[in-house]
């Protein structure tokens, strides 16, 4: 039987190698290794800062946060915030831990990134922030977006976590916005074991990252930065506490293997595109599927399929039948989010309806992609649906 998972190891020696590299330096907390892989990111995204935590998860929150700490413009409890209606539970989780009135807004059921239509019709003189989600590797329509905020004082930023590498207008995904956040999770384009990042081209909010990433405290920040007027005593500013902040730092081992995998990111990426070209020839006709429909250059995460309107096939039955075989599959992210019981607890509308997120979260599931050849395994699915 042909075993065809969701996730498998990008590692090699030279991953076993960086993580021996620490163990002899005995230096565990984060250190040169996590600034090195940082400012690796920023050239590879071609951004001016780039802050790493311990998940995605952590980037998202201190995305948020650091939105409420700026010297002018920053948000405040009950601002509007718009969110797409799919997404996973930390794009929106630290939203409603900082107060926020999330606004949902229904997903185009082709690209499965926002209705544009939707969400220009959803913008009010309440809304102070706009998330895009770029989902499963496909970048949102940044112009059609900066073209409806237009001038509107509105932030925009970016949850690129399951997007590292894709590409609009020639500009890589989680660059557009003010802040951009990534994750190198296990089962994500790179793999630090845990792991997450922050790109920003704003110095200010890289000052304000940075001591939120570590108790919020100014140990981390540089002599000159716009958070805090630095004291020339060391001794006093060891514990100068001057955000509420967290303690989210990456390890060094983290930072050494982060710094190894994006060597291979480029050609992880061209294994993905070429896995995805085969994927797209087999399904784009699919009698009672649909697959996404690519905006820009997907770094494409994984790959999606959705039962057509008004077909009879259940996806249950579809389900049973992959993992009979060997195939792998899950919803897409957490599906349509308000169907959560875990949407008592905000303070959230629902903007007109939706109706393609509810379609998505009853009759669409993802199989993996990976960083090499899955023709065979695609076949193997071909075959069986």
């Amino acid at each position: 039987m042909i075993n065809y998972p969701l996730s498998v190891s990008s590692w090699d020696e030279s991953e076993i190698r960086a993580i021996d590299n620490v163990i002899k330096s005995d230096r565990y907390t984060m250190g040169k290794q996590v600034k090195q892989f940082e400012e690796a990111f920023s050239a590879f995204l071609n951004t001016k800062y780039c802050v790493m935590v311990n998940s995605g998860s952590s980037a998202n929150l201190l995305a948020v946060a650091s939105l409420f700490y700026r010297s002018q413009g920053s948000l405040k409890r009950g601002d509007e915030v718009i969110v797409p209606a799919v997404s996973w539970s930390t794009t929106y989780i630290p939203l409603y831990q900082y107060g926020l009135k999330l606004k949902f807004v229904d997903i185009d059921i082709k690209t499965l990134n926002y209705d544009l239509t939707a969400l220009a019709n959803a913008i009010t003189d309440k809304t102070k922030l706009i998330v895009a989600v770029n989902l499963l590797g496909n970048p949102n329509d940044f112009n059609k977006i900066r073209e409806i905020i237009g001038t509107r004082n509105i932030i925009l930023i970016e949850d690129n976590c399951e997007s590292m590498g894709a590409e609009f207008a020639g500009q890589q995904t989680g660059t557009f916005g003010l802040i951009g956040t990534f994750s190198s999770f296990f089962s994500h384009h790179i793999s630090t074991m845990e792991g997450g990042l922050i790109a920003t081209n704003n110095e200010e909010i890289y000052h304000i990252l940075l001591s939120l990433r570590a108790h919020g405290w100014t140990r981390d920040l540089p002599e000159i930065n716009q958070v805090s007027n630095k004291e020339n005593d060391a001794f006093q500013e060891s514990f100068r506490f001057v955000l509420p902040g967290y303690n989210v730092r990456p390890l060094e081992m983290s930072g050494a293997i982060g710094i190894e995998q994006l060597k291979k990111l480029p050609s992880f990426l061209l294994q993905r595109r070429k896995n995805a070209v085969v994927y797209q020839e087999l399904f784009s006709n699919h009698p009672f599927l649909e697959i996404q429909t690519e905006i820009g250059k997907s770094s494409w995460f994984g790959f999606s399929f959705m039962i057509k309107p008004n077909s009879d096939i259940e996806r249950i039955t579809l389900v049973k039948k992959l993992a009979d075989k060997g195939v792998e599959c899950r919803p897409v992210v957490a599906g349509n989010f308000v169907n959560n019981e875990i949407i008592k607890w905000f303070d959230y509308e629902i903007h007109y309806e939706l109706k393609n997120a509810q379609h998505l979260h009853e009759n669409a599931f993802f199989i993996g992609n990976h960083h090499f050849d899955v023709t065979e395994k695609l076949n193997h699915v071909r075959a069986i649906l």
